[in-house]
């Protein structure tokens, strides 16, 4: 589970920086502002990398997400990127820990022969 949600959150880090530049040429919205919220979404979504497999940090992951498509009230696109991570998201979560359980079961067999 832990590389393909860290694939997906490195993903929304590119991202985020590309939205901050698009942010960062409307008028109405402060340069300063821009890269401050940027910045902190984009070391969120580093710091979730390491984060993942520990107590929260999926629920984290899906606030990030929540994040990513609210931020479409400045820059419309991000409604569609955000969308489109957190789909990306729950296909992480949801077939990452299947490939966990297929890991551990696999290795439960292979320990079970050995001792045979």
């Amino acid at each position: 589970m832990r590389t393909l949600c860290s694939s997906t959150l490195i993903g929304e880090f590119f991202v985020i920086g590309f939205a901050g530049l698009v942010a960062m040429k409307d008028p109405d919205l402060a340069t300063g502002t821009v890269w401050t919220v940027c910045g902190i979404a984009m070391f969120l979504s580093v710091v979730l990398c390491g984060m993942v497999t520990r107590p929260g940090g999926v629920a984290l992951g899906w606030a990030l997400q929540i994040a990513l498509i609210a931020s479409g009230f400045f820059v419309p696109f991000m409604y569609f990127m955000g969308v489109l991570f957190a789909a990306l998201w729950w296909a992480s979560v949801h077939f990452g820990r299947k490939v966990d359980e297929a890991k551990a079961r696999f290795a439960a067999e292979a320990e079970q022969a050995d001792a045979v």
